[in-house]
């Protein structure tokens, strides 16, 4: 069920963040831009994570399948999350809210708040930092254009890659907390 007040609430959000959300959608007319950040958003929706998932078992044995578990877990965590909180505030994404941005990519579903996307980047960026270091250097900079990509292709308003940034930030530290001292 939605929120009653959520509509009030992102009309003003969305009028506030709407020239910034035509400055970074305008990025997405050029067709190199465009297909470029389609790439980052598709890898986004789990694809890169999944396979670096599958990778850590044959690069660290056990504990790469411990960490894998738990990463599976914590994104199922994170996915539930992300819809409860989507099906009950019910944010129009930009592109269907304002004439003027223009859909990059076809979206997964209706609303934008939060970006899932994001959620998840942030979520295994900071797990495969923290359990294996020398993958921030990858994994810190996509995380980054994922949440980007999400503006540029006009899929969300940053207030929604921002609450996404936070919600995955917190979902991975609670999963280190609660797992990680044991491995």
């Amino acid at each position: 069920m939605p929120i009653a007040n959520a509509a009030e609430l992102f009309r003003k959000f969305d009028s506030a963040e709407l020239s910034l959300c035509l400055k970074f959608n305008r990025w997405s007319k050029r067709r190199a831009v465009r297909q470029c950040f389609a790439v980052i958003s598709r890898l986004g929706d789990g694809v890169l994570w999944y396979a670096l998932m599958l990778l850590l078992p044959f690069l660290y044995g056990t504990k790469g399948v411990q960490w894998s578990v738990q990463f599976a877990l914590t994104a199922g965590v994170g996915l539930a999350l992300y819809k409860f909180i989507k099906h009950r505030w019910v944010r129009e994404r930009p592109f269907i809210s304002h004439l003027g941005i223009s859909a990059g990519v076809a979206p997964l579903d209706r609303y934008s708040f939060p970006s899932g996307h994001t959620l998840h980047a942030v979520c295994f960026a900071i797990l495969f930092s923290f359990y294996v270091p020398m993958m921030a250097w990858l994994v810190i900079p996509f995380a980054i254009l994922v949440a980007l990509s999400r503006v540029v292709l006009g899929m969300h308003y940053p207030t929604d890659v921002l609450v996404g940034a936070v919600l995955g930030g917190l979902i991975a530290k609670v999963s280190i907390n609660l797992v990680g001292v044991s491995f």
